[in-house]
């Protein structure tokens, strides 16, 4: 039997969290190891109990979810980060994505959606809402126009460019290399020279840093 996902809760009301725990609990194959009412107390749990995924607020009082994101994958870049808010911003989104998480979900989200994120993250996956996905296509059409456009950036190569799009699209790394006709270790080899560039570690990240500088053509 698979060992279940161990998730760390981190939302300053009490309410959301009891909502959340008894939610996962009911649901087989998660297991909530803590809840924090705080970013910090999200940092100290999440290095004392390594769980697999932190599910993350990201307004709360004393340290706030982007900064716990952060020192998270700083300190314990093997623990996925999925944002969960109130908020429907595209710059918090952006900010979020680009901290490290690997995902970013509203609270009116469903349960299953919810379990999906939580189950893809956990396999370090990204895995988007078709919501999310165009809110950064929009971002990043316009990230283009002459008066935003970024000057100077690192350039990437047409094939990076191809690699990037397909994981913006939620496309693992077999699927595009299937796609592409190219091995699944030059995918990866595509991706880590992209974060390289980007100077991310995460293709969350990355999607992140290529929606604020207009590189993400729409959904085919």
């Amino acid at each position: 039997m698979t060992d279940p996902i161990r998730v760390l809760i981190a939302d300053d009301h009490e309410v959301v969290r009891d909502g959340l725990r008894m939610i996962l609990e009911a649901e087989e194959g998660f297991e909530v190891v803590a809840e924090a009412p705080n970013g910090l107390e999200a940092v100290r749990l999440t290095l004392e109990l390594r769980p697999h995924v932190v599910l993350m607020d990201l307004r709360m009082p004393g340290m706030d979810g982007l900064e716990a994101i952060e020192r998270i994958r700083d300190k314990c870049p093997d623990v996925a980060v999925v944002i969960l808010t109130t908020y429907n911003e595209d710059e918090l989104m952006i900010r979020g994505l680009r901290a490290g998480a690997r995902g970013y979900l509203l609270k009116d989200t469903n349960r299953q959606t919810l379990f999906d994120n939580l189950r893809a993250a956990a396999r370090g996956e990204v895995m988007f809402l078709p919501q999310v996905l165009e809110r950064l296509m929009r971002h990043a059409t316009e990230a283009t126009t002459p008066d935003r456009r970024p000057q100077g950036e690192t350039t990437l190569t047409a094939r990076e460019l191809e690699v990037l799009a397909a994981v913006a699209r939620g496309e693992r790394s077999k699927e595009i290399a299937v796609a592409l006709g190219i091995s699944e270790r030059t995918v990866k080899a595509h991706l880590a020279s992209i974060y390289n560039k980007f100077g991310v570690d995460s293709r969350a990240a990355a999607i992140a840093v290529a929606a604020q500088r207009g590189l993400l053509a729409g959904p085919r």
